[in-house]
C-alpha cells in the first residue's frame, strides 16, 4: 500500500477561515497550578507508537469526523479517506470543505495535506504521528515526533501570554493534574494545506486543543489499541509484544466555534515501540513517489531546493 500516494490533503480556503490583519490571537484563560513534588510526577519517558493514522473514537460524548469508506472488516479503509460530512459536530460550510475534498479522493486523487507537502503539523493533525517521545524538565515537557524531526515544546505552569502570536504548532502551556499532563494549546496557524485531520476538516485562528496523557495498565492499553484497530487498520508502528508495562493514553478536546458546532474529543493509545527510532525525513524519503500530476492542486509538489545545497 503506498501511503504517501493515498492519503488526503487539503487546501485552506484562506478567505473563509482567514486570520485576523493582525496575525495575533487573543489566549483564552488558561488553567495553571503550582509545580507538583517532583516524586509524584508521572514518569512518561521512552519511546511511545500507535499503529494508525486516524484518531481513535472518544471516551464518551461527540467525536471526530470518520471514514466513509471502509474496509469488509468494517474499518476505515486508509487508502480512500472521505469525511464524513454529516457529522453533526460540522457546521454547514465546513461540512462543504469536508464533502469536496472526499469527493476528490473518491475520484483516485488527492490533495495536498501538511504530511504530504513535508511541512510541519499543526494540532491535532499531529497525533497521526506513529513514534513520539516525551522528555520531561521541571519547567517544560518537549514532544519529540519521529517524521520530519518534528517537536513541540510545552511551559509547564505557565499561562498563556495575553496576546498569542499564532504558530504551526501554537502557544502551548501544561500542568500535573495528579497522574495526568494535561497540555492547552492556542494560536495554531492557519495556511495553505493546513488542516485539522486526513479529511481535510479546515480550522479557524480559534482553535483549541487540550491533551490530557495518562499511564495505562497493560489490559486497559490492549483494549485502547484493539479499539484503534477496529476504527483504523494498524499501517504504522509495530507494538513490542514482549513488552507487558503499562501504555500512555491520549485523550485530546477540540473546539473551533468557527468551524465546529460543538466541542468533540478522540483517543489515541499508544504502546512501546518495539523498532529503533530512525530519522525520517520526508523531502528525502525515498521509498515514497511523488506526481505533481496526482495532486488535485497543480501547485503541490514535494518542496525543492533553487539549487543544490553542494
Amino acid at each position: 500500500m503506498n501511503m504517501r500516494r493515498n492519503l488526503p490533503v487539503l487546501v485552506i480556503l484562506t478567505a473563509a477561515f482567514a486570520a485576523p490583519a493582525s496575525g495575533q490571537t487573543a489566549a483564552p484563560a488558561a488553567v495553571t497550578s503550582a509545580a507538583p513534588d517532583a516524586a509524584s510526577i508521572p514518569d512518561f519517558s521512552g519511546a511511545w507508537a500507535h499503529p494508525g493514522i486516524g484518531f481513535g473514537l472518544p471516551l464518551s460524548g461527540p467525536g471526530p469526523v470518520r471514514n466513509k469508506s471502509r474496509l469488509r472488516s468494517g474499518a476505515s479503509n486508509p487508502d480512500q479517506l472521505v469525511g464524513d460530512y454529516s457529522n453533526p459536530i460540522l457546521k454547514p460550510a465546513t461540512a462543504e470543505v469536508v464533502k469536496k475534498l472526499g469527493e476528490i479522493s473518491l475520484s483516485g486523487r488527492a490533495f495536498p495535506d501538511p504530511d504530504s507537502q513535508c511541512l510541519q503539523n499543526p494540532l491535532p493533525y499531529i497525533f497521526w504521528n506513529f513514534y513520539v517521545r516525551l522528555l520531561q524538565q521541571p519547567d517544560k515537557v518537549t514532544l519529540v515526533y519521529q517524521h520530519d524531526d518534528d517537536y513541540r515544546q510545552v511551559r509547564l505552569n505557565q499561562p498563556h501570554p495575553a496576546t498569542v502570536v499564532p504558530s504551526v504548532h501554537g502557544d502551548s502551556v501544561g500542568h500535573y493534574e495528579g497522574d495526568t499532563l494535561v497540555i492547552d494549546t492556542v494560536g495554531i496557524k492557519i495556511g495553505p494545506y493546513r488542516t485539522i485531520d486526513r479529511f481535510g476538516t479546515p480550522y479557524t485562528p480559534a482553535l483549541h486543543v487540550v491533551e490530557r496523557y495518562r499511564l495505562i495498565d497493560y489490559e486497559a492499553t490492549k483494549v485502547g489499541l484493539d479499539r484503534l484497530k477496529q476504527e483504523w487498520p494498524p499501517v504504522g508502528a509495530t507494538i513490542d509484544p514482549n513488552y507487558k508495562g503499562k501504555g500512555l493514553q491520549l485523550e485530546f478536546t477540540v473546539e473551533d466555534e468557527g468551524v465546529f458546532t460543538m466541542p468533540w474529543s478522540a483517543t489515541i493509545t499508544y504502546g512501546r515501540d518495539a523498532n529503533p527510532w530512525e530519522e525520517r525525513i520526508c523531502a528525502e524519503n525515498v521509498q515514497h513517489e511523488y506526481d505533481g500530476h496526482f495532486f488535485s492542486d497543480r501547485d503541490a509538489h514535494v518542496p525543492t531546493a533553487d539549487k543544490p545545497d553542494f
